[in-house]
């Protein structure tokens, strides 16, 4: 049987419990406050741009095949693969649905992920050879990430060259062939807020 002293201690701590949560004694309208501050950031999460413009929050439904280029999305990953084949290695199989890849959304809205500046003497004289080592170099990017692609050439006035690619990866890429192919000097600057690589080659 428990005793007295234990009886009142539990009646007065249940007694002080309500005292403090019930809010039947405050007066209608009443508002409760808290001495802590709030800023904005307490609501806010950071945004990753262009997670908020070619990722989902979940994963794409699969298999998907891209409308635009034929890439398979299947096993949480886009290949270059048979489009039958990687349909049916998925884990769940069933009609693939038919989308488009991030690549070929950036490549329409014109959002490239990394640029690459081309300029100097060594590039208006060598202009073909220059070339042909960046489509090499680009095919074989895409062997591995479908999602690889130059997007863009444009030349200016000057004789200089600019490429525009759908990843920071292959921007740098680019930039690492031309630098063991033909010497010169290659800077590398990084945007990680917005996601976006600009690298620049120059040799004269």
């Amino acid at each position: 049987m428990a005793s007295k002293q234990g009886i009142m201690a539990r009646s007065v701590a249940a007694s002080f419990f309500f005292n403090k949560t019930d809010d039947r004694d405050w007066p209608k309208g009443t508002v409760m406050r808290s001495n802590k501050r709030y800023t904005n950031t307490t609501f806010t999460r950071r945004v990753d741009h262009e997670a908020g413009r070619h990722h989902t929050r979940r994963a794409a439904k699969e298999p998907a095949v891209c409308a635009s280029c034929g890439a398979v999305y299947a096993n949480r990953r886009w290949t270059n693969a048979d489009a039958e084949r990687g349909i049916h290695e998925s884990k769940r199989w069933h009609p693939a649905r038919i989308t488009a890849c991030p690549a070929c959304v950036r490549v329409h809205g014109g959002a490239p992920s990394g640029y690459v500046y081309l300029e100097g003497a060594f590039l208006r004289m060598h202009r073909d050879d220059i070339e042909r080592l960046l489509r090499n170099e680009a095919e074989r990017a895409a062997e591995d990430n479908p999602l690889a692609r130059i997007m863009l050439w444009k030349e200016d006035g000057d004789g200089k060259l600019t490429l525009s690619t759908t990843t920071e990866h292959l921007a740098q890429r680019l930039g690492h062939a031309l630098e063991k192919a033909f010497d010169g000097k290659v800077e590398y600057d990084f945007s990680h807020e917005n996601k976006l690589a600009r690298v620049t080659w120059r040799r004269d």
